[in-house]
Order: C-alpha cells, then sequence, then structure tokens
C-alpha cells in the first residue's frame, strides 16, 4: 500500500475555485547586485472583476516586510534592477503625463519608492530587456518594419497600421500566427539600444538581415558583454522562418558595428547565449536537430577569440533550459532541468563536467544570484510559487506570505509519487494526489489527469489550469502518470513513442489504472481520464482503443483529434517528424495514429472542451470530436470558449470550465454513492 494510503485526518476545508482564484502569482526575480533586496511582479486575480493586475514588489533577502513598489499600472511586469542597484526597469501600459501608452513601455523607478517614468516612447512598443553592465543604456526587443529607417518612419507606419480599417491579415510566411495570437504583420523583432540619460533609441538590427526568434523573443535569447561593447544572440539564418528553425549565434562589435557568427553548424540549434564574468567565453544551449527532432538541449561553451564550439553536458542525461547563470568566478552555470516529475535548479561545473543540485524543488519556476547569495522561485503540489533566499553556508528561509492567508484554512490532502511497471517492462512514474481526509476504509473515483506536449514531465508541481489539489478536493483520488515520451527521465524514455504516438502512453495508462484498481480504495464504477492538449489527444485515443465501460467518462480539453486537419496549427512542420511521415505521402502511417480514424469504437461520454483562441490545436480539433460522438449518438457535451486560447485564462471562464468539469463527473455517480 502506498505510504499516503494510510488514513488523514482533515485539519481544515477543502480547496474551492474561488480560493484558486484569490492566490497571488509571484513572477521571476531579480536581485540588486549586493544581493540584499530582490524585485519581483506579482500578479492579483479577481473573480468578482474577471482580470488580474500586476504590480512590482520589493523584498529584502536580509529580513522585514515586502513592500508594493508601483501603484499606478494594471499590468507592470518583467522588474529587473540596474547593475548599480539605483534603478528598476519594468515594462507596462499605463498613463502618465497625459499620455496613454498604446503600446507595452519602458519605466524606471527608484527602489526607495517614488514615481516611476517613462524611459522613453517607442511606438513599436517594447518585448523584453536587458540592462547594460554600466546601467546607463538598455537593450530592448521591439517588433520593426526591416525596411524602414529610423524611429519616426517606424511610428508613422504604426499609426498609419492602427487606423487601418481592412481586417484580413496577408501573409507569404511558413509562420503568421503563434499560440493565440498573429505575429505582427510586416515586422520582424530587432534588438535596440536606450540611452536612459536621454530616450534616445537606436535599432541596432537596421539595414541588416538580422532579427531575432518571431516566437515570443525574450531576454534569453540576447546577451550583452561584461564590458558592454559586444551583444551575442540567437538568429535564424534560413530565409524562410519556421517555428522548428536551427538557430546560430551571432556577435554584434557595437563601435565597429560588425556581426560575427559565433557559433553556427546547419545540424544544430544554439540558443540562449551568456557571457562568462570575463568575457571571454560564451555559455548556451545546443540540441543536434539533424540527428533527430526530439534530441534534448545541452550546455555547450564557445572560446572568445578561438574556433569552434564545445559540449559541456553531453553525458549528462537531462536537458537544461533557459535562462543560464554564471556563478561570479566563473567555473560552473546554474539552469534548470526536469527530473523525475521536479524541476531543480541545478549547477553544472565546468572544468568536472558534474551537475549537482543546488535547489530541489518541487518546480523551480525562477532564480536570480548575486554577491554569493541566490534566490529561487519555487511552486509544489503542495503551494503556489514561493520565494526563498538561500544564504551562503546558512538553510533557505522564505522571504514573503502573500498566499498564507488563503492557505491557512484549507487541507489539501497529501501527494506522493509511486513507480509501476509500464510498456517495454519500463519503471513508469505516477503522482498521486489524495483528497483531503483520506480513509483507505473507503471507495473513491479515480480521476486519470494526462499532461500535455507529449515531451512535458510535472508531477510535483502547482498548475493553476489543471490543480490536482482541486480535483482531489472533490472527493477523487487523482492520478498523473508521467508515460513514455515524458521529460526527465532520461532521453530513451523521451524518444520512444517517436513515430508511434499513442501505442506505448496507452500501455503506460492501462497499467496505471490496472495497478489503481487492485488498491482497496479505488471504486471500480467511478474511473474517469481527462487531459489537455497531448492528453486530450490520448484522451481520444482512449475512447477508440479502450474497450467501452472501462472508463465511466472522459474529460478532453484542446484535444488534437484528426492529425490531418491538424495541419491548420502553427506548429505543421513537426507533423512529419513526430508522426513520421506527411500525411500526402503516407496517409496510413498518420491515421494510425490519430483518434479520428478510430472513431468508429468510440462509446464513451465525453466533455469536450475548447478556445477560438487555441492556434495550437485548432478548435475545429475539438468541435469535429464533438460532432462525432453526438452523430454516433455517445453521450458528450461541449464547452467552448470564444475569447481563449490553449489555455483557459480569464478568471471567470476558468471557474466555468471547472464547474462544467465537476459537474460531469458528477453525473456519473453510481446510485447511492
Amino acid at each position: 500500500m502506498p505510504r499516503s494510503a494510510a488514513k488523514a485526518k482533515p485539519t481544515g476545508r477543502a480547496i474551492t475555485i474561488e480560493d484558486l482564484w484569490r492566490l497571488e502569482r509571484l513572477g521571476a526575480p531579480s536581485m540588486s547586485p549586493d544581493g540584499a533586496q530582490v524585485v519581483a511582479s506579482l500578479s492579483s486575480p479577481s473573480l468578482d472583476d474577471n482580470r488580474s493586475r500586476s504590480a512590482i514588489w520589493l523584498l529584502s533577502t536580509l529580513g522585514g516586510d515586502p513592500r508594493c513598489l508601483t501603484r499606478c499600472g494594471d499590468k507592470d511586469g518583467q522588474p529587473k534592477f540596474s547593475p548599480q542597484g539605483d534603478l528598476v526597469a519594468f515594462v507596462a501600459q499605463r498613463e502618465q503625463e497625459g499620455r496613454k501608452d498604446d503600446t507595452p513601455q519602458l519605466y524606471l523607478i527608484a527602489p526607495d519608492g517614488g514615481e516611476a517614468r517613462r524611459a522613453a516612447e517607442v511606438a513599436t512598443g517594447i518585448e523584453a530587456f536587458q540592462w547594460f553592465p554600466d546601467g546607463r543604456r538598455i537593450a530592448f526587443i521591439s517588433w520593426v518594419w526591416p525596411g524602414l529607417k529610423g524611429a519616426k518612419a517606424q511610428a508613422k507606419q504604426m499609426k498609419a497600421q492602427k487606423a487601418r480599417k481592412a481586417t484580413g491579415v496577408v501573409s507569404s510566411e511558413a509562420c503568421y500566427r503563434y499560440w493565440d495570437h498573429f505575429l505582427p504583420m510586416g515586422r520582424v523583432p530587432h534588438l535596440h539600444v536606450l540611452e536612459v540619460a536621454t530616450g534616445k533609441v537606436t535599432d541596432l538590427f537596421e539595414g541588416t538581415p538580422y532579427e531575432l526568434s518571431r516566437f515570443e523573443p525574450d531576454a534569453h535569447c540576447f546577451d550583452i558583454s561584461p564590458d558592454g561593447r559586444h551583444v551575442a544572440f540567437a538568429f535564424d539564418p534560413a530565409a524562410e522562418k519556421r517555428i522548428d528553425g536551427r538557430f546560430a549565434l551571432v556577435e554584434l562589435n557595437l563601435g565597429k558595428r560588425r556581426f560575427t557568427e559565433r557559433a553556427r553548424d546547419d545540424g544544430w540549434d544554439f540558443t540562449a547565449p551568456r557571457y562568462s564574468p570575463d568575457g571571454r567565453q560564451l555559455a548556451f544551449l545546443a540540441s543536434h536537430q539533424a540527428q533527430k527532432h526530439t534530441e534534448p538541449t545541452q550546455l555547450a561553451l564557445t572560446e572568445r577569440g578561438g574556433e569552434g564550439w564545445r559540449l559541456l553536458s553531453a553525458t549528462w542525461d537531462h536537458a537544461p533550459e533557459a535562462p543560464l547563470l554564471w556563478e561570479d568566478d566563473g567555473s560552473a552555470l546554474l539552469c534548470c532541468a526536469d527530473q523525475q516529475g521536479r524541476k531543480p535548479l541545478w549547477r553544472f561545473d565546468i572544468e568536472d563536467q558534474r551537475a549537482e543540485v543546488l535547489v530541489a524543488g518541487g518546480t523551480v519556476a525562477g532564480f536570480d544570484k548575486r554577491a554569493g547569495t541566490l534566490v529561487s522561485l519555487v511552486d509544489s503540489a503542495d503551494h503556489p510559487a514561493q520565494l526563498f533566499v538561500h544564504p551562503p553556508a546558512e538553510a533557505a528561509r522564505r522571504i514573503e506570505r502573500f498566499n498564507d492567508a488563503v492557505l491557512a484554512p484549507l487541507e489539501l490532502g497529501r501527494t506522493e509519487s509511486v513507480w509501476l511497471t509500464g510498456a517495454l517492462g519500463d519503471p513508469v512514474q505516477m503522482w498521486l494526489h489524495y483528497p483531503p481526509g483520506f480513509n483507505p476504509k473507503k471507495k473513491y473515483p479515480l480521476l486519470h489527469t494526462l499532461h500535455g506536449g507529449p515531451h512535458t514531465g510535472p508531477g510535483d508541481n502547482w498548475h493553476y489550469r489543471w490543480n490536482c489539489k482541486l480535483f482531489a478536493a472533490q472527493g477523487c483520488v487523482v492520478a498523473s502518470v508521467n508515460y513514455h515520451g515524458s521529460t526527465g527521465y532520461g532521453q530513451a524514455f523521451l524518444d520512444s513513442i517517436t513515430h508511434r504516438w499513442g501505442e506505448l502512453e496507452l500501455q503506460d495508462i492501462e497499467a496505471a489504472t490496472d495497478w489503481l484498481l487492485a488498491q482497496p480504495w479505488v471504486d471500480p464504477r467511478q474511473v474517469f481520464a481527462s487531459g489537455g492538449s497531448y492528453g486530450g489527444y490520448l484522451v481520444a485515443w482512449m475512447n477508440g482503443h479502450v474497450p467501452a465501460g472501462r472508463y465511466a467518462a472522459y474529460v478532453c480539453h484542446a484535444g488534437c483529434y484528426d492529425w490531418c486537419a491538424m495541419f491548420a496549427d502553427d506548429a505543421w512542420s513537426w507533423h512529419a517528424k513526430e508522426l513520421g511521415a506527411w500525411y500526402w505521402d503516407d496517409l496510413a502511417k498518420v491515421n494510425s495514429q490519430s483518434p479520428h480514424a478510430f472513431a468508429a469504437q468510440f462509446s464513451t461520454p465525453t466533455l469536450v472542451t475548447h478556445g477560438a483562441l487555441d492556434y495550437r490545436v485548432p478548435d475545429q480539433q475539438g468541435l469535429a470530436y464533438y460532432n462525432t460522438l453526438k452523430a454516433k449518438g455517445v453521450d458528450a457535451r461541449l464547452l467552448w470558449f470564444p475569447d481563449e486560447n490553449h489555455w483557459v485564462l480569464k478568471p471567470q471562464n476558468s471557474q466555468l470550465w471547472y464547474e462544467e468539469f465537476f459537474a460531469w463527473l458528477q453525473r456519473f455517480k453510481p446510485p447511492g454513492r
């Protein structure tokens, strides 16, 4: 029997949807240069107002209460201390001096308070930024028309674009939309420099073919050398930009305005460049895409003035993620990487090429380190993101209490992981979330929550969209299987599902269901499976492959249903890599992995939910699945949002989603229970 299957006495009440939306959400931390202070954004949602507001907060690593630094804006975010610690820059869209921002702008505020000031007026808006080491300049990303010269020309074109009455999107690009938005028509992301004292802005890429990634470019796709004379950035040299492009690393000498390729290999994808503290080395992430599209990212290094580059972490069977952060002495890199349902913060020693865990998690969602002091933003299955300081040679200490009052009266139930034998005889991890007051002598409904991706590996994390504690609060035992294809279990495990989607994952899920049905506390009449995105795909796949009656009902959110029709998505260039063929070359192979091809066997009742602004899994997928179920006379219900994307983000829409989810499960409660 699992360790947590002992009887538990509830110490509080169960969490509700309203509780979930009372929780404030912390953003990534940025530290002052002396390590004494931290700034982070704090988002405060409101069910009543059906919106969220965010402000910048100042926290001390030495003790004392947090202080709200900004109060005038609704969406203040991305705060970063200047290298001298005298200013905090952040991105916001607010009204100041009688002018209301049409696009996000950069603002500056002193950490001891006062009024924030707009750093400049950038008509095309600001996506992300980094400070130069001298604190006198800021590099930022803005989408511009590449054929125009000068800020005035950009502003004029932006004004004309906003005045445009026609709504049609015209494009000859391979990728023209991403997740939930269309890419700015005719524009590309350029890197700019802002002079803090004067507000003067210079487009570093003007008149060149260079641009940053078109797919949500952020502050990790470029870096500034310690002497402030060079900028390194990731650039896709292909003429046609695709979502699966292979990037090279380019360095710009700011004084000579000379571009030099620092690392390029047509078979590899290079991202997330970071200069060493002495500027002599450039660390980055490298993935050998020519070998296979599922190849993991690895830590890599190129020497200043040298030729070529080298891998650092080739023997470490993990996939490090951006951002990378150097230790002050240049001896190691800090990064996050999945491991068995958790995401620790790692320290990778460059000389020894060995990784050790610095912060074990749960899930490390952000971190920073200055003057020997480390801060981490960590969530787990038991709590939303919390901010910790890790002083040298001292125990970690939490430096805020934002959500304690909301969580104090709640009993969330216990979480644990178990291992079972899955497909190919491999060990498979499953995370179990028990309801509050769990009693092993009673019978409970079983709810599978199947993660998306498929190449993700959640477990010990706090998820607002699929909150396992809220599911368990309905009286269910919640099971989250990290099936074959999940991250955090080695590359062979991840790649095992390629070109045969659905096969191994279903074996893992069924093995988990068998294991759970063998427990005395699972009610075999109330077994449910739910999932979103790839998890939704698996739920639809199960409906065509699992005998009727094994599962009482399914919930399919934003699920992939028909791999041919899925060609309307924003990631179509991945299809043949994942499925093994284009549909026009080998329709049988594609259909062998497509739920719609097994519609004749559909029989299990299903709740289908989808959003119209979902461009990763277009909503016609959910509608086609629902329509098929109705045509076949299978019990089905549809929840469709005209204003939601792949996720359901608006507070009251989220509330409705959860209410429909719970009501659907209640419909299949046996009489007398």
